[in-house]
């Protein structure tokens, strides 16, 4: 669709491509080549994952930009059910599916795409995509390296509200609402959505977090028509019920590197990663940066450290 929110560097060149999951949804995707690209030689390759609402024209395209220009074939998507890419209903959120998607962004980056090294494959997530990426990696020995930027971890949030704000009564309430909620679409066969997690207009009363998102989703900063922050009710139960991250160990021995901002209301799902995965890992943390920070301002992303850590786990 357009509607970048970057402006692409004039040495590297941006594809569109198309391809399946193994459920059979098309994901639209954005192929980007490094400088003097030669099909005829052999590449590192990045698959790069969109936060958690957002599209590929939004920070993965910074973060593919960015990193083509230092050597690498990189592959950014559309989850399944959202932006360009295929499914119905629109906007339906799975913790299966999500994570597919990752799986098929390695089958198509290491058999489709010419002078790719499907030995040399890496991830990068950004918030859910973080967790989506690492629960891929956890049964996929083909990728061989995550990296996480601004991590959340979507099943423990919807599980566990944030920061454990969720208790049992509240919990037990929101099963119940969705349950009935589930009668109704399967009567009216129209899903309902859930509220905005950026809100569209902030005032002195929007809570902190939904401001710092209101402020890249819903102003030009990072706005795209596509990124609406919101999927279908019905599918927080699946989170609740499936934990994406419960076997990080399985990952070893290749390496995880989880960026966070140092003010990021989010800095304690990554720092819990840090504490439950296996060695190699490593947890870095970006000075004065908040969660959305790492999104898109590429005067504070740390590329020289993404760089340094893929250029070893890859090599």
């Amino acid at each position: 669709m357009g509607n970048y929110i970057f402006t692409l560097s004039d040495n590297v060149t941006r594809q569109a491509v198309t391809y399946e999951n193994r459920f059979g949804i098309e994901l639209s995707g954005d192929l980007y080549l490094p400088p003097d690209f030669d099909p005829a030689k052999s590449y590192p390759a990045l698959l790069i994952g969109a936060p958690y609402g957002g599209v590929k024209e939004q920070g993965p395209g910074v973060y593919a930009n960015e990193m083509a220009q230092r050597g690498y074939v990189a592959l950014t998507f559309d989850p399944s059910y959202n932006g360009d890419s295929s499914g119905a209903p629109r906007h339906l959120s799975s913790p299966e599916m999500f994570v597919e998607d990752f799986h098929a962004g390695v089958d198509f980056i290491g058999t489709r795409c010419a002078g790719v090294d499907r030995s040399r494959i890496g991830v990068i997530g950004i918030c859910g995509s973080g967790g989506f990426g690492l629960s891929a990696a956890q049964v996929d020995p083909r990728i061989r390296a995550v990296a996480t930027v601004s991590m959340y971890d979507i099943s423990r949030m919807h599980a566990e509200g944030f920061a454990g704000s969720l208790g049992e009564e509240a919990r037990r309430a929101m099963l119940a609402a969705l349950a009935e909620q589930r009668w109704a679409e399967f009567e009216t066969g129209r899903p309902e959505l859930s509220e905005r997690g950026s809100p569209l207009e902030i005032d002195e009363n929007t809570p902190p977090i939904g401001r710092e998102f209101g402020e890249f989703y819903s102003r030009p900063r990072g706005y795209h028509p596509n990124s609406i922050t919101q999927f279908t009710q019905t599918s927080a139960p699946s989170f609740m019920n499936f934990p994406l991250l419960d076997k990080l160990t399985w990952i070893a021995p290749r390496p995880i590197l989880l960026i966070i901002g140092e003010v990021a209301h989010s800095r304690f799902y990554s720092e819990d990663i840090y504490a439950a995965a296996a060695e190699p890992k490593e947890l870095y943390i970006v000075p004065g940066a908040n969660h959305v920070d790492l999104y898109d301002r590429t005067d504070v992303i740390p590329f020289d450290k993404l760089a340094a850590f893929f250029a070893d786990a890859l090599q």
